[in-house]
């Protein structure tokens, strides 16, 4: 395996949402909560000051167009009331006020705009993707897209085929479940595409409006998390099978692990006001088992060169601080420090799902410290508990 990865486009959102607006508009809206007197504690231990996303915070808060009444209709409410022993004046004046109460966004009202953005986001990133790579729409032979919180059909590989455009006989793969492992899982698959025909120039595109799941509704702790994490980004990179001048990384190997048994412990519901990301508190100590499963497939890797190999920089998104914090914990003594800087400088600004692990790198790319040679591991953890992780040398 020899794929060569050119520097991607990373497209954040233009909105940028302050945890401070999160915290008043939270405490605000449920004052009664159980976490309410800790959240500001809550809000500053996640380390994130402020994040971008597509769609400004008033477009993830505003009421629906519809209003109390548009769940059971006017008539059935009319005929429960006069069961319940209500006079016509009465009934006249409580179906009234119904009226007037907003109703929370559909699926669809939340879901519309944002697939939009993603759409203009994703086509900004692949344009920005090819023109760093040196390269035109028309060199594309594959394409391989990924948004999880949008969903689509078709999806954002027809858009972008419609949009750049592509070549007809372009292969389209699209991938709507990959979630936070969208951005090392295509870039393994484009490895192992481009080694079955190096001539193959393959574009990823990830456009990711992770601020959908934020559901104002929602009171428990677990919502209010969610609330505070995400960031909406798009990011696009070429991978070819030869080594370019625009080439900056050469990918050597991949490795996959899947726990079984976690399918329920991270999860995106979509209810009737939209799509949910469900959380459990042993999420983190499930993905610490992937962070010791790759320390194994790397250990097991270099077994001839144990004392003195190690990466130069780690490209990781595990989901959280606490998991960066077990990946320093438990990786090799005699590993230099610093290894999960541009993690960290990452999530500063927000969780961006499958977009992050090309974030990283594009910050990693940016401070110039990389020298060829360097090597360098990325690696992910979704929702499944499913783990990628590459293996791989800056040029």
């Amino acid at each position: 395996m020899a794929a060569y990865l050119c520097p991607p486009a990373v497209i954040h959102g233009e909105h940028a949402v302050k945890t401070s607006q999160i915290v008043a508009e939270v405490s605000d809206r449920h004052p009664q909560a159980a976490w309410a007197p800790r959240i500001d504690g809550i809000a500053a231990s996640t380390g994130i000051e402020t994040r971008g996303w597509m769609l400004p915070l008033e477009a993830a808060v505003a009421p629906g167009k519809g209003n109390g009444l548009r769940a059971v209709g006017v008539q059935p409410a009319q005929q429960a009331l006069t069961r319940d022993g209500f006079t016509r004046q009465d009934v006249d004046r409580v179906i009234a006020t119904l009226e007037t109460v907003p109703a929370p966004q559909t699926v669809q009202e939340r879901t519309a705009p944002a697939w939009e953005a993603v759409q203009s986001y994703g086509e900004h990133a692949a344009r920005g993707a090819l023109q760093i790579a040196g390269l035109d729409a028309a060199d594309v032979d594959c394409l391989i897209t990924s948004h999880s919180t949008t969903p689509a059909l078709p999806g954002l590989d027809i858009a972008l085929a419609n949009k750049l455009p592509l070549r007809d006989d372009v292969m389209l793969l699209p991938a709507t479940q990959w979630a936070c492992i969208a951005g090392t899982r295509s870039l393994a698959l484009a490895a192992d595409l481009v080694a079955a025909d190096p001539d193959r120039v393959v574009l990823v595109v990830i456009a990711e409006a992770l601020s959908t799941t934020y559901q104002p509704a929602d009171d428990t702790l677990e919502s209010l998390i969610v609330r505070l994490l995400f960031a909406d980004t798009a990011v696009a990179a070429v991978l070819t099978g030869r080594p370019r001048p625009e080439s900056v990384l050469r990918l050597d190997a991949a490795w996959h692990h899947t726990l079984p048994g976690t399918q329920d412990l991270h999860r995106l519901e979509t209810r009737a006001d939209g799509t949910h990301f469900v959380m459990d508190r042993r999420g983190p100590r499930a993905v610490q088992q992937t962070v010791t499963a790759m320390w194994e497939w790397l250990r097991v890797r270099y077994q001839d060169d144990p004392t003195s190999w190690h990466p130069d920089v780690l490209l990781a998104h595990p989901g959280g601080t606490r998991v960066l914090e077990y990946m320093e914990q438990t990786m090799p003594d005699a590993w230099p420090a610093g290894l999960l800087d541009y993690s960290r400088e990452s999530y500063t600004s927000g969780n961006r799902g499958g977009a992050a692990v090309f974030d990283i790198l594009r910050r990693a790319h940016d401070a110039g410290q990389q020298k060829p040679g360097h090597r360098a591991v990325l690696y992910a953890a979704a929702p499944g508990l499913t783990a990628t992780a590459l293996d791989g040398v800056w040029l």
